[in-house]
């Protein structure tokens, strides 16, 4: 398609658009890339998270991007100021691999299971329904979500493109 707008998200980022534009973040590995969306005003939100929780914050500014519990509630607030239903708005979501195995598999080293978790544990609290998600595994993926469509495609070395 030609003349889409394309809005870069980064590590630890966040943005909202509409009108057809799209969105896209590359890099995930233990990230999730989340999206959030209504079909209906065609207004769309992506957050890069890097970590599940902001407890761990040690910025004296915190990053609202960088974590799960704070990224989600943040990208909602941007999205309702650009006219979003909160009651229409739904999630997709990709990314969370484990990256490296390492013996005893400690917690903290599961960085990429547990923000697939809190993200899940923030949008159910939040009533966000998760439409579709494509996390876990050991490999990094790239995303790019559509606003017009409400596709979400994701690329992969070792899957090619999918669509969800």
């Amino acid at each position: 398609m030609t003349g889409q707008t394309l809005v870069k998200v980064g590590m630890a980022d966040l943005n909202v658009v509409d009108g057809g534009a799209l969105l896209k973040t590359t890099g995930l590995g233990s990230c999730v890339g989340l999206t959030l969306y209504d079909s209906k005003s065609g207004i769309a939100g992506m957050a890069h998270v890097m970590l599940p929780s902001s407890d761990i914050a040690r910025e004296a500014q915190i990053n609202l991007a960088k974590y799960a519990d704070t990224a989600i509630p943040e990208l909602l607030n941007r999205m309702t100021v650009l006219g979003a239903n909160m009651n229409r708005v739904q999630a997709k979501m990709a990314g969370g691999a484990q990256m490296f195995a390492f013996a005893g598999q400690s917690d903290t080293l599961r960085i990429g299971p547990r923000n697939v978790e809190s993200c899940m544990s923030m949008l159910n609290r939040l009533r966000i329904p998760i439409v579709s998600h494509d996390t876990g595994g050991n490999y990094g993926r790239t995303i790019e979500f559509d606003s017009g469509s409400g596709i979400l495609m994701i690329r992969s070395v070792q899957f090619g493109i999918k669509e969800i």
